[in-house]
């Protein structure tokens, strides 16, 4: 197994991960576009997980400072293993470069959300530490007004 940062090359199999994850891609280029954009953004990174040259999972993750309190925090944006390669250590080996890139960047704090119909992420993600907060945090979500930008 092998962890790199991924590539706008990647963009097809990443493009098939997100679909098995129940986000289909539907204009081709645009997470090539997306890729080079992590990849030139100081406070995020996006890493894939290979085995023999194949690449099987992605995380992307992103830093933020507190404002309330000194340091900073980082949220694992997304997380996607193949269907297949599931319960191999590539999910873990992946939140492990995502916590290395955020301590490196001074974070003090790791969040992932998921959804509800998730079980098996959320036993996942309790395996490695994480707390679960429902019923202690909400989140809300707002759609901004405007076409997004691959539709204009």
């Amino acid at each position: 197994m092998h962890v790199r940062p991924a590539h706008p090359d990647d963009a097809a199999t990443i493009d098939e991960l997100l679909h098995q994850l129940g986000y289909p891609q539907e204009v081709p280029g645009n997470t090539a576009a997306r890729l080079k954009s992590w990849a030139d953004h100081p406070d995020g990174a996006a890493y894939v997980a290979e085995v023999d040259g194949t690449v099987l999972g992605v995380v992307a993750v992103h830093c933020c400072p507190f404002l309330e309190r000194d340091g900073s925090w980082a949220r694992i944006v997304a997380l996607v293993v193949s269907l297949e390669a599931r319960g191999i250590g590539l999910g873990s080996r992946l939140v492990a470069e995502a916590e290395a890139f955020a301590g490196s960047r001074g974070c003090v704090r790791m969040e992932v959300t998921s959804s509800d119909r998730r079980r098996d992420a959320h036993a996942f993600y309790r395996s490695l530490g994480y707390v679960d907060q429902s019923g202690r945090s909400s989140r809300f979500l707002r759609d901004l007004p405007g076409e997004p930008p691959e539709q204009r």
